[in-house]
């Protein structure tokens, strides 16, 4: 992965709700619309009366996120859904407008999506010796910084996005890869103050743009954040120590097969993985910048003449990962992308029709890391214990009713999935 580039001037952003938060939902615009989830019921959104404001009043507490649903336990026997997770590194709005696009997209094809939003995007360039980097000085970013038009077109994505059943995860801030500082070589105690900025400058975004009447992210970020990626896949080791100290509850800064995956450092692992490349004998990342890197190299605009090619083998080698385990083993996919217009934009596009290609199909829910880690966390133990013992495309051989236990031990009070208590 390569830093994403800064993120550049936006839409001014227009009031969506009053400043306290009261009343903002899904209405008129068409933000609103139901998301998959990973079960049947859903919380309801809430009420009017339950705004907290946290802080400088930058993010809030609105009761239980809207489109969400309760997990189930797989029944004796049951064929598991097929989850697949687009996640998007680096998430900020800017003049492409990505962002908003992929929001529409996700709502018109029953999905849910991961924005791991990078810190600095909520900084303003002229308050960018407030970030003090690990073994960096202060003011430094690969990747810049914000001016206050792009910081409320991110804010207005971000909250919309939210109320939409999507989740908002980190990217952390500088992006810094390589020796010489990079995030590889940062310590534990490097990677919580790294945290803690990155939870500051979404925490008061307000207060450092000056933007006190805006209307406030309708979440508490310090609940809300659960899970990130590493900058480049690096630093890994030191940051989930960190996160699992801190209580996140997944990773995904690592490379694995398509497989079921477990948990290391008490974090889901639900790292990136291979899946076929169209036209090679090896297998390719699930990302747009790993195959752009085997199309063109670092040249972000490679040859134009190439670029549908390009765009095409990502797209099937996604949809190729994508039915060996709809077929097979039903481990969940796990993709990434940023919001870039490499090479013609022929990877968004790749991206776009995958969604529509994959996400309405029967058995299939396409959500959020934080979805997943829900389900994951509400299953039977020798359940995904079994599922782990299947390898890459391989289904059972006598079948899924014959395949998972056929009397699952009973879920633990109080973790998703578990039944209510008696009163």
């Amino acid at each position: 992965m390569a830093a994403t580039r800064r993120i550049a001037a936006g839409t001014v952003i227009t009031a969506v709700c009053a400043a306290s938060l009261a009343g903002c939902g899904i209405g008129a615009d068409g933000s609103g619309g139901e998301s998959p989830g990973a079960g049947k019921a859903k919380p309801a959104p809430a009420p009017e009366g339950a705004v907290r404001l946290i802080g400088d009043g930058s993010t809030a507490y609105t009761g239980a996120q809207p489109h969400l649903t309760e997990p189930e336990r797989l029944k004796p026997g049951e064929k598991p859904p097929q989850f697949v997770v687009f996640s998007w590194d680096g998430a900020g709005e800017d003049s492409q407008k990505l962002f908003s696009h992929f929001r529409t997209v996700a709502k018109e094809n029953n999905a849910t999506m991961t924005y791991f939003l990078s810190g600095v995007y909520m900084l303003p360039e002229e308050k960018r010796d407030l970030y003090r980097p690990p073994q960096h000085s202060p003011g430094r970013s690969d990747i810049g910084f914000n001016d206050t038009e792009g910081i409320a077109a991110t804010v207005e994505q971000l909250r919309l996005a939210w109320l939409e059943g999507n989740e908002i995860g980190t990217h952390f801030n500088g992006h810094f890869c390589g020796p010489d500082g990079g995030v590889g070589e940062w310590s534990v105690a490097e990677w919580k103050d790294e945290i803690a900025q990155a939870k500051l400058f979404v925490k008061a975004w307000k207060t450092h743009t000056g933007m006190k009447n805006e209307a406030p992210l309708p979440f508490d970020y310090d609940k809300e954040l659960i899970g990130a990626r590493t900058p480049c896949l690096e630093g890994q080791e030191n940051f989930t120590k960190a996160a699992s100290e801190l209580g996140f509850r997944y990773d995904t800064s690592g490379v694995n097969n398509q497989v079921w995956p477990k948990k290391k450092q008490g974090l889901w692992d639900l790292s990136l993985q291979l899946v076929p490349f169209p036209g090679h004998s090896f297998e390719q990342l699930a990302m747009d910048y790993n195959f752009m890197v085997n199309q063109s190299g670092t040249a972000t605009q490679g040859d134009p003449a190439k670029h549908a090619l390009w765009g095409d083998q990502m797209r099937d080698g996604l949809l190729a990962g994508f039915q060996r385990a709809y077929d097979g083993n039903r481990a969940p996919l796990i993709i990434g992308n940023h919001f870039e217009s490499w090479n013609g934009g022929t990877y968004m596009r790749a991206v776009e029709e995958t969604v529509e290609a994959v996400c309405n199909k029967p058995d299939v829910r396409c959500v959020s890391f934080r979805q997943l880690a829900d389900w994951l966390d509400a299953q039977d133990p020798q359940t995904l214990e079994r599922l782990r013992t299947l390898n890459v495309g391989e289904s059972p051989k006598q079948g899924w009713k014959s395949f998972l236990p056929a009397a699952p031990a009973p879920a633990p009070k109080g973790v998703p999935g578990a039944p209510a208590a008696k009163g």
